[in-house]
């Protein structure tokens, strides 16, 4: 019923920029936080982003000052602008909404199938 699709990731240098996308479809009635987490081999999964539906961003420790999420309400998107890449960035990075159906009572995560970011050093 709902699709995160991701987009955007690839191999990069350190130093370099990437910028992933990701555009939920499917009966939604409404997203309230939109984000991204990533997930480095033998490791958890962790918050990179997220955004709320106002435009209030928040960032993990480990990004501030170099990522920057924005989000298009109208559209369904969320985007992730990431400079200054460093060969620790590299994962697979997952796009998550906190979303509400036309036929659900509830909200509840859903997530994309993620996308692999490489930094190379």
């Amino acid at each position: 019923q709902v699709q995160l699709v991701e987009s955007g990731g690839g191999l990069v240098q350190a130093g370099g920029s990437l910028r992933l996308s990701c555009a939920a479809s499917g009966s939604i009635s409404s997203i309230i936080t939109m984000g991204w987490y990533r997930q480095a081999p033998g490791k958890e999964r962790e918050l990179v982003a997220r955004i709320s539906s106002g435009g209030s961003p928040n960032y993990a420790d480990s990004v501030k000052g170099r990522f920057t999420i924005s989000r298009d309400n109208a559209k369904n998107t969320v985007d992730l602008e990431m400079n200054s890449l460093k060969p620790e960035d590299t994962a697979v990075y997952y796009c998550s909404g906190f979303i509400k159906l036309y036929s659900g009572s509830a909200y509840r995560n859903y997530w994309g199938q993620g996308t692999q970011v490489t930094v190379s050093s």
